[in-house]
């Protein structure tokens, strides 16, 4: 019965967000209905010591990531930088290419350690404008995004900085370039099949007649401006923020050390506040970035920038409030469920499977699905089972590179259920409904399940790593 609850919270949150409803509204709904049939007791302190606290908790280290992520997308937009990348990319792409452009940009700032959530902010304008003028359907865009961001530069490449490449090596004492060979054949076959499937869909649309669309919601503003900027000028805000982003990463822990602390300059005798700079060195490093990124785009881009600031970051400012709201209600969602009873059976009943790396991958990919978290499910699954995962390793001869490598890949495969936090930031800010866009994003989460299969099959046929 405790396994049947948590099904069931999980179940209508991806029917209600499918539906369209508003997740900061249902998330809570969910959580507290599946506490309310286990214990009903524990609804208030689990909704305020649990729910609450985790949700408030995301809000603090990451809405200004949300926020300067939406602002340095929308100048990109207003500036008419995304104009002058669109039209270079089609004149060394062609139209046809639309898609493949977009993803290589969205892999090229994910590898280069922008955060998942910024690299949707930046991108979505010139996907848009992109797709526009080579009249691809925009509810494509979504899937497009997903498989450049959320994929194979996520967690298969090796060297990748994201944290779900990054959160392994702590349990299996590896390094983010454990079993590169694995690794590099799973980004190969994610970005074929999902660039396949793409393809596919775009010229299934065209045959039908199906241009970009109309009457559309949060459509970029058009360029007022005279004349594009060189698209060499247009691009540098993107490196830098790429570039900066990994100097700020290493200077930040340089210059502050492990902690930092400092005296509240109030009446009285305030004590200390304490800042361990280890927890939030990445987190400063990205707002960093994205404010040396905006600051690029006004000095660059100062005359159309400056004409449309106030009106151009203010609905900007609200897409970053809902998305990280949207978000923050995921993850404290994500956090009663992990606490419930219920979610113990799954956990036990995932260990029951016999293969070493099977086992690994589908329970790390199951709780990242039930959290709606790659790096949350995966951190439960390894705080869990690591023991467990590296003595039948040990016993089957199988290295702590390939546990690393499966761990890492398995995160983000079910992960982008409808009730992901990433998933539902990527619609909000292209403006569709899971309704009209969450289908070929399922498919690319179905490729890059399949992956991680892909990657185990390859090393019991050749004993690659």
């Amino acid at each position: 019965m405790s396994f049947l609850i948590v099904l069931a919270a999980l179940c209508f949150l991806m029917l209600v967000a499918y539906r369209g409803y508003s997740v900061i509204l249902f998330a809570p709904v969910a959580a507290l209905g599946a506490v309310l049939l286990t214990d009903p007791t524990l609804v208030a302190p689990m909704f305020t010591g649990l729910f609450m606290d985790k949700m408030v908790g995301f809000l603090k280290l990451y809405f200004p990531v949300f926020l300067l992520g939406a602002i340095f997308g929308k100048l990109i937009e207003v500036s008419g930088f995304s104009k002058s990348i669109v039209a270079a990319t089609i004149r060394l792409f062609g139209p046809d290419r639309a898609m493949l452009s977009i993803v290589a940009v969205c892999a090229l700032l994910t590898y280069g350690g922008v955060s998942l959530f910024v690299v949707v902010f930046a991108v979505y304008p010139f996907a848009a404008e992109l797709f526009r003028q080579a009249d691809i359907p925009k509810r494509l865009i979504p899937g497009t995004i997903a498989l450049g961001a959320f994929t194979f530069t996520m967690d298969a490449l090796p060297g990748t900085p994201q944290i779900q490449n990054i959160i392994p090596a702590g349990f299996f004492g590896t390094d983010t370039w454990a079993a590169p060979v694995l690794g590099t054949l799973g980004g190969v076959f994610i970005l074929a099949l999902g660039m396949s499937y793409l393809e596919w869909r775009r010229r299934v649309a065209r045959r039908a007649g199906e241009g970009y669309g109309t009457d559309l919601k949060n459509e970029p503003a058009p360029f007022a401006g005279d004349k594009l900027a060189n698209p060499w000028v247009a691009l540098l805000p993107l490196l830098l923020v790429g570039v900066t982003n990994k100097v700020y990463t290493l200077l930040i822990p340089r210059f502050y050390g492990d902690s930092h602390s400092f005296v509240p300059s109030v009446i009285g005798d305030p004590a200390p506040v304490v800042q361990e700079v280890s927890k939030v060195a990445a987190i400063w490093a990205v707002e960093a970035a994205l404010l040396t990124g905006i600051i690029a785009v006004v000095l660059l881009g100062w005359k159309a920038v400056s004409t449309h600031f106030a009106q151009s970051t203010q609905p900007a400012i609200g897409g970053a409030l809902l998305a990280s709201m949207n978000t923050a209600s995921e993850y404290g969602f994500g956090a009663v469920i992990a606490a419930l009873p219920g979610f113990l059976v799954v956990a036990n009943a995932l260990g029951s499977i016999p293969n070493p790396l099977v086992n690994e991958a589908i329970t790390v990919t199951a709780l990242a699905g039930i959290t709606g978290s790659a790096s949350g499910g995966m951190s439960i699954a390894l705080a869990a089972m690591a023991d467990t995962f590296i003595a039948n390793a040990n016993a089957a001869g199988i290295p702590m590179d390939v546990l690393h490598r499966v761990a890492s890949m398995a995160s983000g495969g079910m992960d982008t259920l409808p009730h992901n936090g990433a998933v539902i930031t990527l619609l909000a800010v292209t403006g569709l409904t899971h309704r009209e866009a969450y289908k070929d994003i399922f498919a690319i989460t179905l490729v890059k399940t399949m992956a991680v299969f892909f990657i185990i099959g390859v090393f019991y046929a050749t004993g690659w790593v």
